[in-house]
């Protein structure tokens, strides 16, 4: 399930993903670049909520914040800072001369367990604690799903799609604070160490190919 609030989180990130993508240098393809956008980040979502609710969890997507600025104690913000609303637009700024190349990882997830859910198919302990492996199988979905949809993209005939769900894959696959691709890496390094190649793979083929 999506409440409201989650679909408010989703749907500025699409247009702040969207908008960043274009910026400067593809305006005519905007509404291409944000129906691809939207496509990619429902897919991914959908794939997480999916794979959550396999392992008798339930998810909640937010935007992705950075509480720690340093390494001391004390060294953190009071308040989350929103990275994922802003490294959108600022990454524009770095990135400018590869077209559509922006930050992409944007939305992180919370999860808890579906206790009663698994107290009545299993017995009530079975399924009442997730464990890592269990964050990098759902974080796992997501990236699974934009690999598959750029390999089905590029060859219906829609490269830019294809791409798109490479560069969203690759952002979201850096083992980095609350981002899928730290969930991968300490829910199984092997895991995260075959993703990785994939995504590393997608890339060239999104430079020099497509």
């Amino acid at each position: 399930m999506v409440n409201k609030k989650e679909i408010a989180v989703i749907a500025l990130i699409i247009i702040l993903i969207s908008v960043s993508s274009a910026l400067l240098e593809d305006w005519k393809n905007l509404l291409y670049v944000f129906s691809s956008i939207s496509i990619i980040v429902i897919l991914n979502v959908a794939a997480k909520k999916f794979m959550a609710f396999q392992l008798d969890s339930e998810i909640e997507m937010k935007i992705w914040g950075i509480r720690r600025y340093g390494f001391k104690l004390g060294q953190h913000f009071k308040k989350a800072f929103p990275a994922g609303a802003f490294f959108p637009v600022l990454s524009k700024l770095i990135f400018f001369p590869f077209k559509n190349f922006v930050w992409m990882a944007s939305l992180v997830f919370d999860i808890k367990p579906r206790i009663y859910k698994a107290a009545k198919r299993y017995g009530l302990y079975t399924f009442s604690e997730i464990t890592e492996y269990h964050l990098g199988l759902i974080a796992m979905a997501g990236i699974v799903i934009n690999l598959v949809s750029a390999i089905i993209g590029y060859f219906i005939g829609f490269p830019m799609f294809a791409r798109l769900n490479i560069y969203y894959a690759f952002f979201n696959m850096l083992p980095i604070s609350d981002l899928d691709g730290n969930k991968i890496f300490f829910g199984s390094l092997a895991m995260w160490g075959f993703l990785a190649s994939l995504v590393l793979i997608g890339m060239l083929f999104a430079i020099f190919i497509i």
